[in-house]
């Protein structure tokens, strides 16, 4: 005779794929926010090493030469000067537009032309973000 099937039957099919676009439409939105603290985190964790790498330089020279200067612009760039790695990338500019580099002639809270992740003022030290997504060139 008849062999009994077993499987999932058509409701119990539209309540599993119910249940997973509630999950999905809780899930997404918070994806999306930790994406953006993370570039958040990465661009204030780089603004640190370059903010505390720069002071260090100042305060080396002050104590070696007695002729506290702040660091140049190359010397910020060249490796083992000021950092001891290459500059991080700014993770709001573009890989097209050299996120990992300095621009300087700069006022603080103003972006300078379209290229260059870092904005570097020598006669202060001061350095942040050349890009102004979400106020981060205030930093």
């Amino acid at each position: 005779m008849f062999k009994k099937q077993d499987g999932f039957t058509l409701i119990e099919l539209v309540i599993i794929i119910v249940v997973l676009g509630i999950i999905a439409s809780v899930a997404i939105p918070k994806y999306k926010n930790i994406v953006a603290e993370s570039k958040e985190a990465a661009l204030r964790g780089s603004l640190g090493a370059l903010r505390s790498g720069i002071s260090i330089y100042y305060a080396n020279a002050a104590v070696t030469t007695s002729n506290a200067e702040w660091p140049p612009q190359d010397s910020i760039s060249t490796v083992g000067v000021v950092m001891e790695h290459a500059l991080p990338a700014n993770p709001y500019q573009l890989p097209t537009n050299a996120p990992d580099s300095i621009v300087t002639g700069v006022t603080k809270g103003v972006v300078v032309g379209g290229r260059g992740g870092w904005a570097y003022l020598e006669a202060t030290g001061e350095i942040w973000a050349n890009t102004n997504n979400v106020g981060e060139n205030n930093w």
